[in-house]
């Protein structure tokens, strides 16, 4: 919060004397009526903007809007490790939106819970725009199912936009004695839950993609959570773990070393990035699709002149030459998607998810 001098406190207060106050007790009770009570930071949240109204809203909660962004650093907290493909996004992101904001967009990593750790420090943030969560699709559609508290919900949001979208990839290590997807099923269903797979932790993406193959294809596998694809991947290098379904923007680089093979990707067509690869629909697994996606989100409360002109940044961002070649890259694309209707998408898609968790009775509790 800026510090408001006296002059300007009496300045701000000048229009309201002579005029009847609400009591405090009535404004939290209207304000938090409207936040839901599932968590800490949801509660904490509320009472936040309940001291806003009672001070003078947005112009004592922050910065003026006016005034935003002003010259301050803002954090976009990735909640993995680094070197996966929510923090590369993110540092791409940052420098974008570094430009055209003309304030420091740097990236933080808070990994832990299947980014349950970082969506909770970001919901208990101060709503006033400097800081941010850079959100696989599976922090708001899956967490919520597999844990029993995971600290926050999607209403401790203000959603700004799904911002990029990509397939994973089915990935072996060398060593293993498989070179196509059907051979892996065949591999697998010869040794049940003998044959591991890594994700960047419970309830993530390629934990959710890795058991959305597996019961697809009708395997046994057995999980192995990281915290992060960082050393998820580093292990699957090493032997330690037999397969991972990656997210294709972290995995590609990988690929080059000989040490990893790759098998299949799980979009509807192949992947330019990787063009001798075959879909997994195409090998083994008919109809199968998986899509990673990744969206800007802030703390419940943030001024929506603040989300509004966070959410032009970001198509404007993913539209930069860079930022295209970045994302082509990748194997990956723009995927600007507005807060109302990435909030349908994601409630679509958390009914989906649930069937999964409680068919293969998922828990990280």
């Amino acid at each position: 919060m800026h510090r408001i001098e006296p002059m300007g406190l009496r300045a701000i207060y000048r229009p309201l004397l002579g005029k009847p106050l609400q009591p405090i007790t009535s404004i939290i009770k209207e304000t938090t009526m409207k936040f839901s009570f599932r968590s800490k930071p949801t509660r904490r949240r509320a009472l936040q903007v309940a001291a806003c109204a009672l001070l003078g809203g947005p112009l004592l909660c922050g910065t003026a809007l006016a005034d935003w962004p002003a010259d301050k650093p803002i954090r976009i907290v990735v909640p993995f490790a680094a070197g996966g493909a929510t923090d590369l996004l993110g540092r791409a992101l940052a420098v974008e939106l570094t430009k055209s904001l003309k304030q420091s967009v740097i990236v933080e990593n808070r990994p832990g819970a299947g980014g349950n750790l970082g969506a909770q420090a970001v919901a208990m943030s101060s709503p006033d725009g400097y800081t941010l969560l850079l959100a696989s699709g599976s922090m708001f559609t899956v967490n919520q199912f597999i844990y029993a508290k995971p600290g926050y919900t999607l209403n401790s949001f203000s959603l700004i936009s799904k911002v990029a979208s990509g397939p994973m990839v089915v990935t072996v290590n060398s060593d293993l004695p498989v070179k196509s997807t059907k051979e892996l099923i065949a591999y697998a269903k010869e040794r049940p839950a003998k044959i591991s797979f890594a994700s960047a932790g419970v309830g993530s993406q390629t934990h959710m993609a890795g058991e959305s193959l597996a019961d697809a294809a009708g395997l046994e596998l057995l999980h192995v959570p990281y915290k992060g694809e960082g050393p998820a991947y580093g292990d699957l290098m090493a032997g330690t773990v037999h397969l991972a379904v990656a997210n294709i923007n972290a995995m590609s680089p990988l690929l080059k070393g000989g040490r990893l093979r790759a098998l299949s990707v799980t979009g509807k067509e192949r992947s330019p990035l990787l063009p001798n690869i075959p879909t997994t629909a195409e090998d083994g697994v008919p109809g199968f699709e998986y899509m990673a996606w990744f969206a800007l989100a802030a703390p419940a409360g943030t001024p929506k002149a603040a989300i509004d002109r966070l959410l032009t940044e970001a198509k404007a961002a993913v539209a930069e030459p860079g930022m295209k070649r970045y994302l082509t890259e990748q194997g990956m694309s723009a995927a600007i998607v507005p807060p109302e209707p990435l909030k349908v998408e994601i409630l679509g898609e958390a009914s989906k998810w649930k069937a999964l968790v409680e068919k293969k009775k998922l828990s990280a509790n």
